[in-house]
C-alpha cells in the first residue's frame, strides 16, 4: 500500500504544472507489530517522501486513530485511507474531481463507494452471515444514521480542510462506527457529500468479529443518534482552529 500510494504521489508531484505537494500520515494506534519500524524504515529509503509517524500510546480504536491524523493534517485536502491496500490509491483523482464539482464555501466530502459492487464477485461469494449482517448493518444505518449514501464504510474519505475541521474535533465514537458520527456530523452542517465509485477488492485477514462488532456498531449507532438527538453531544465549530 505504502509503495502504491507514494509511487502515485510523486508522480504527480513531478508534474510542475499542477504545483502538487503531498504529506503522508501513518497514525500506529498503539500496536504491537513493527509497524512504525517499517514506515521509520521506508521514509529512510525514500527522503524526497514527506512522511510522518503518529505512534499512539494506547490503542484507542480506529476512528481514534483516523480522528488523531486528520487534526494534524497541513493540507488543503484530507484523505483517510485504509492501509491494507484495499482500494485503488489512484482513484483519488476521482475523489478530488467530484469533491471540487461539489463543494460550496470550501466544505465538502467526497466518498469513495462500493455499491456498484453488490453483485460481483466481491459482495456474492461472501459467506451467507456476512451479506445478511451486511445488509441489516445498512438498513440500520438508513434508518438511524445517514440517508443518500449508499456506502458509508468504505475507507476512502476526502475532505476538504474546512470539512475537516468541523467534523474531527466534534467527534466522541472511535470504533469501527465513527465513518457514520463524520457524516451525521457533515449533514448536520449542510456539508455537502459526494459519492464517487471506486476500485476495491477484498482483503483477507480482516480483525473484524462479525457478531460482536456487529453488536457493538448496532449500539454505538443508536448512541450517536441518541445523543445528538437529545442534544448531549453540540457539534462546535472554531473557525480559528489551525492544524498542529
Amino acid at each position: 500500500m505504502l509503495k502504491e500510494t507514494t509511487e502515485y504521489l510523486e508522480l504527480r508531484k513531478k508534474d510542475k504544472k499542477q504545483g502538487f505537494t503531498y504529506e503522508i500520515i501513518i497514525v500506529d494506534d498503539g500496536s504491537k507489530d513493527n509497524t512504525i519500524q517499517v514506515a521509520t524504515n521506508f521514509a529512510k529509503s525514500h527522503p524526497t517522501v514527506d512522511l510522518r509517524i503518529l505512534a499512539m500510546e494506547k490503542n484507542r480504536g480506529k476512528g481514534g486513530a483516523v480522528t488523531q491524523g486528520m487534526l494534524v493534517g497541513r493540507g488543503k485536502r484530507l484523505l483517510m485511507v485504509d492501509a491494507d491496500g484495499a482500494t485503488r490509491f489512484s482513484d483519488l483523482g476521482k475523489l478530488e474531481a467530484e469533491l471540487d464539482a461539489a463543494s460550496k464555501n470550501g466544505r465538502g466530502i467526497a466518498i469513495g463507494s462500493r455499491s456498484h459492487l453488490v453483485t460481483t464477485d466481491a459482495v456474492v461469494k461472501r459467506s451467507f452471515i456476512r451479506n445478511f449482517l451486511m445488509v441489516g448493518f445498512h438498513t440500520l444505518v438508513y434508518t438511524l444514521g445517514i440517508r443518500g449514501v449508499e456506502d458509508t464504510q468504505c475507507g476512502f474519505k476526502l475532505f476538504t480542510r474546512e470539512a475537516a475541521q468541523i467534523v474531527f474535533p466534534n467527534m466522541h465514537v472511535e470504533r469501527w462506527i465513527f465513518d457514520i458520527e463524520c457524516l451525521v456530523i457533515a449533514q448536520s452542517q449542510k456539508i455537502p457529500l459526494v459519492e464517487v465509485q471506486v476500485n476495491w477488492h477484498e482483503i483477507d485477514g480482516s480483525k473484524v468479529n462479525l457478531v460482536t462488532d456487529s453488536i457493538q456498531m448496532a449500539r454505538d449507532l443508536f448512541m450517536i443518534r441518541l445523543n445528538f438527538f437529545l442534544g448531549i453531544w453540540a457539534v462546535k465549530v472554531d473557525k480559528t482552529r489551525k492544524s498542529l
